[in-house]
């Protein structure tokens, strides 16, 4: 090569090679950016006439020199362009994979070339190959962590090219051999370096008589080899291996686009079905059953066989999953050794031993949680997949001791060896962590959401109970007026105590049943059955009250409104009109139109004679507008100095009317009502059961009235068992609701005992009464006397019958 004879060392390289070859060599050590990046001198004419290709390596202590002989002047950056341009419209993976292995066995001629994958066991697996046609095929065949071990990778890393000429393995000193001893040269990154004697074994073993690797780098990491076989020294040129080098670097990154975009292509997927998912989520309000109704959407998204929602405490599965009882410590096990992250594994009952019992239905498992504190997860299962692996021979491990102790001895059997894989399911694959964590997002955001919607909804109901408090306490001061008007009503006229206390307790008992209207009205009723609910409280004084007109039903609308209308309408009448004095006439009909309206006329006379209406309130523009805005209907009040008339004009279309309408005529006049003589009960003993103690003192008053003096009064239901021990009643009144009790067990005590009892309430609402006590009788609150002592009565009358 160099031409030289005799000893080498301490000759000067310019005056082996001449000043216009060092100079290019000069130019090119200072253009080498590092030892890993050789500059290259292409087809190097030296002194003696030969061609060589140089590759200049630049170290810290100076430069190595790397000449390989030249036979044709070929452009590696041609080469590699012819290579690219086969391969760079690829967008398919597995097209690329397979169509890389044909292209570089038909650019630089070897005889077998494999797309070589790793698996995460470290593992290697032939996913692609293009071979000569009477070549055994490697395809589909797995090799052994062991065939490269760790420290092989590494050197993958640093160079990623790696050729062997001749595996022979002829190896040439380095000279001087006394400076080599005391200072061994670096080679790392030397083309023409010496390999590993195991491993040429390794390749002498396979019948391989030259190779060459090109290391696929993605995100940093070692994925896989393009791997090339030949079986007979064979030599690569400079340029076609800087050519190979560079299609392995673009091969590598076009890989990393094409997982890339499938990536975002099976993300864009996933957020669509996690939209179609936080759509429908966005018209439910429990969280629960949100995630409940989208796991089978979860576990399209996935290719697993079962879904598992751990929620609260509940546990709620499809398809395949942890058997009954097993779930809570497969979840306590997920929570320490997640740590609030996505976890997985394809081999649970290795990892977790009590999933030994159920591996068949769960091998594979992947976790992700719903918050950052450990406690609620969804779950996604893999079935055991038993697998037949092919391996290139035995796996196992070799050993031969030698005088320097165990060397590791390549294997020489590369015959098939299958392996069948138990207990274990297909290993998740990188996607099925992207669609894990943006179900995680979608979730977490549902979650935020909700927690949003119910803060929400908490504020609307603090305006809807601020509503509620003002139309309540609009209402309470309306009930409190009229109360005032009937207990001012006897000052203009002298009247018996009596028969005011009577007057007054009649009419505040009839207020009560008018306000139960309202409630009650909330599926609509007929207008008479409204009219008389309102008018009721005014009925026991000195005034004449005349209701007429054909049946006709409101529907719920109608009903609320006319309901506000009319009770307004009585307020008024009792403040200011015919109803607050004796002697005054209130006239109340209605009839149907010809369109099948309803006309309502209400006519005051009698009462006081009206001034100038001043500024009107609340009530007088409920009156005035209620009809006309809710219904579309009518109002007119006239304000005359006799008394108030006023029309009403009801749309037909919230109407029902008769088909043969009966004419309806009630009034009531001072001493036209005559009290029903109560039967007498004197000297019965009564048990009476109300928390109220006011409410209770006014029922022991009305007894007394009536003679009955023997009364006890209980607080409680536990306090009337205690009574009961001791005192036998011939009846009993029961209060149903006694604040955060009920007098139930009361009563079936007394049913027990075959004593008979009342129910007393002043709310519609029986719920809280067992089924067998819904026949007995009612009596209102506030009590009445004649009604509680008619009741009491009518009770044990029909007990004595029994």
């Amino acid at each position: 090569m160099l031409g030289a004879d005799g000893p080498m060392e301490g000759i000067s390289i310019a005056a082996l090679l001449g000043d216009e070859v060092i100079h290019d060599i000069r130019n090119a050590v200072a253009a080498a950016p590092d030892a890993s990046r050789p500059a290259v001198i292409a087809h190097l004419r030296l002194p003696t006439g030969q061609h060589f290709d140089v590759a200049v390596h630049r170290q810290q202590q100076g430069a190595i020199l790397e000449f390989e002989p030249s036979f044709r002047r070929t452009q590696p950056l041609q080469l590699a362009r012819e290579m690219i341009g086969r391969v760079k419209d690829i967008d398919d993976i597995d097209l690329l994979i397979n169509s890389s292995a044909k292209l570089v066995r038909t650019i630089l001629g070897y005889d077998r070339v494999m797309i070589y994958r790793f698996e995460e066991d470290g593992s290697g697996k032939v996913s692609s190959e293009a071979k000569r046609h009477d070549l055994e095929s490697f395809l589909g065949q797995y090799f052994p962590a062991t065939d490269i071990p760790a420290q092989a990778r590494i050197l993958y890393m640093q160079n990623p090219i790696r050729v062997i000429s001749d595996a022979r393995g002829l190896r040439v000193d380095l000279l001087p051999a006394a400076e080599e001893r005391r200072s061994p040269l670096d080679l790392s990154f030397a083309h023409l370096r010496s390999v590993s004697p195991i491993h040429c074994e390794y390749l002498r073993n396979m019948g391989v008589s030259a190779s060459m690797s090109i290391s696929i780098i993605v995100d940093d990491k070692l994925w896989g080899l393009i791997a090339c076989h030949h079986y007979a020294p064979k030599t690569l040129t400079m340029s076609e291996r800087i050519a190979a080098e560079m299609f392995g670097e673009f091969f590598s990154l076009h890989l990393l686009a094409l997982k890339q975009k499938r990536k975002l292509d099976i993300s864009n997927e996933a957020r669509r079905s996690l939209d179609r998912f936080l759509q429908a989520a966005s018209h439910r309000a429990d969280l629960d059953d949100i995630l409940t109704a989208a796991l089978p959407e979860f576990q399209a998204l996935f290719g697993c066989d079962g879904v598992g929602l751990w929620m609260n405490g509940r546990w709620t599965s499809i398809g395949s999953a942890p058997p009954e009882g097993a779930q809570q410590d497969l979840v306590r096990f997920v929570a320490e050794v997640a740590g609030g992250r996505i976890w997985s594994t394809k081999a649970l009952s290795t990892d977790h031993p009590p999933a030994e019992d159920y591996f068949e239905a769960v091998s594979g498992l992947m976790a992700v949680p719903l918050s950052q504190i450990p406690r609620d997860y969804i779950f996604f299962f893999r079935k055991e997949r038993l697998q037949t692996l092919n391996w290139a021979g035995n796996p196992e491990k070799s050993y031969k001791t030698g005088p320097l102790g165990d060397r590791l001895t390549p294997r020489k059997s590369f015959a098939i060896w299958k392996e069948t894989v138990q207990r274990q399911a297909s290993p998740w694959r990188e996607s099925d962590f992207e669609i894990a964590e943006a179900i995680r997002s979608a979730t977490v955001e549902i979650v935020l959401r909700h927690n949003e919607l119910m803060e929400d909804e908490r504020n609307k109901s603090d305006i809807r109970q601020r509503m509620l408090n003002e139309e309540l306490n609009h209402r309470v001061k309306n009930i409190l007026a009229v109360i005032k008007s009937l207990v001012a009503a006897p000052t203009q006229e002298e009247l018996p105590i009596q028969d005011y206390i009577g007057s007054l307790r009649g009419r505040i008992h009839a207020l009560s049943d008018a306000h139960d209207q309202l409630p009650r009205g909330g599926g609509g009723g007929t207008l008479n059955d409204l009219l008389e609910a309102e008018l009721l409280p005014y009925r026991a004084g000195r005034t004449t009250i005349e209701i007429k007109g054909p049946p006709v039903t409101l529907d719920a609308r109608a009903h609320a409104v006319a309901a506000l209308v009319i009770h307004e309408m009585c307020t008024n009448a009792a403040k200011y009109g015919a109803l607050s004095r004796d002697g005054g006439t209130l006239t109340v009909s209605w009839e149907e139109a010809d369109d099948g309206d309803c006309r309502l006329h209400w006519r005051e006379t009698g009462g006081p004679t009206i001034g100038p209406i001043g500024r009107k309130g609340f009530g007088s523009a409920l009156i005035e507008r209620s009809i006309p805005y809710d219904l579309g209907g009518t109002s007119r009040l006239d304000y005359r100095a006799e008394g108030l008339d006023a029309e009403f004009r009801l749309p037909g279309r919230f109407l029902t009317w008769e088909t043969e309408p009966a004419q309806q005529t009630a009034s009531a006049a001072s001493g036209a009502q005559t009290e029903e003589k109560a039967v007498d009960v004197a000297g019965i003993a009564v048990l009476l059961v109300e928390d109220q103690v006011l409410i209770a003192m006014d029922a022991e008053m009305m007894l007394a009235d009536s003679g009955i003096e023997n009364v006890v009064t209980a607080s409680s239901s536990t306090d009337a068992l205690n009574r009961l021990k001791t005192f036998n009643p011939a009846i009993a009144i029961l209060d149903i609701n006694l604040g955060s009790d009920t007098s139930v067990p009361v009563a079936q005590e007394l049913l027990r005992r075959g004593i008979p009892f009342v129910f007393a309430t002043g709310y519609d609402d029986r719920s809280s009464v067992p089924d067998e006590l819904l026949s007995v009788p009612v009596v209102r609150k506030p009590y009445d006397g004649n009604a509680l002592i008619k009741a009491l009565s009518d009770r044990l009358t029909a007990s004595s019958k029994a």
